[in-house]
């Protein structure tokens, strides 16, 4: 009897052992050690990372020169200043959860800056590592 509770009991560790590590969250300095910057987009820092849900930006500068919005795709292309916010921080010290899978789309609203580059799109993967469905085309901007 005891062999086969050790049996068991090994084949249970084998069997946990094969399961996947689950995914730790990742916080993500935005620009990393030059933080959220005037012509930030040109350094392509998105670029080649996989940011999923869980994960978390943080956008770090100083707090009387930069903002960061949320908003939409084509307020996004447009540099929009009187956009309809999704979320709106100012504390230059700003940690936004990546909390559902898809695009989300950030920028500075000082005058000029999003014009000029500070601006970044992430794509949020789900659980599953997917991507969201993209939504419909509303005016043929794609990002």
């Amino acid at each position: 009897m005891a062999s086969r509770l050790v049996l068991l009991l090994a084949a249970a560790a084998v069997a946990v052992a094969c399961l996947p590590a689950p995914a730790s969250a990742v916080a993500w300095m935005v620009g990393d050690g030059g933080g959220w910057r005037a012509k930030f987009n040109q350094t392509g820092w998105a670029e080649g990372k996989t940011f999923r849900v869980g994960d978390t930006l943080m956008f770090m500068y100083a707090r009387d020169a930069h903002t960061v919005v949320e908003v939409g795709r084509e307020d996004f292309a447009a540099c929009n200043l009187q956009a309809n916010l999704l979320g709106a921080w100012n504390s230059g010290n700003d940690v936004v959860q990546l909390d559902r899978p898809g695009k989300r789309w950030f920028f500075c609203s000082v005058p000029g800056h999003c014009d000029n580059g500070m601006k970044l799109v992430v794509n949020v993967l789900g659980d599953d590592g997917v991507p969201a469905p993209a939504p419909a085309p509303e005016s043929g901007w794609w990002f």
